[in-house]
């Protein structure tokens, strides 16, 4: 399985950006899928998580800024990043969880200006 992030950018401090995760294979059905976020000098957070039924997790700089949503029938898992701060620059990565093994994306670069 192989997860291809993209969307990221450079992007002034209260704006938004939408980065898209998708899957080679037709895994959304018995996957959760995940964002994680890795800031400069820092290690690598959880930011978001999506059930394979829709059910959604946020950690508390995500929550009420961020939105999870998930496409199964384009393999495809979303983050919206909305009122941007600074401090949300970092490398973002998406992630699968419940197969056999973990799988990651190659990670998509965001940074926020003040």
């Amino acid at each position: 399985v192989q997860l291809q992030a993209s969307g990221g950018g450079l992007v002034q401090a209260g704006g938004s950006l939408r980065l898209s995760c998708t899957a080679s294979e037709n895994i959304f059905s018995i996957a959760a899928m995940q964002w994680h976020r890795q800031a400069p000098g820092k290690q690598r957070e959880l930011v978001a998580t999506i059930s394979r039924v829709g059910s959604t997790f946020y950690a508390d700089s995500a929550k009420g800024r961020f939105t999870i949503s998930r496409d199964n029938a384009n393999n495809t898992v979303y983050l919206q990043l909305n009122s941007l701060k600074p401090e949300d620059t970092g490398v973002y990565y998406c992630r699968t969880i419940g197969l056999s093994r973990d799988y990651w994306g190659q990670g998509t670069q965001v940074t926020v200006s003040s």
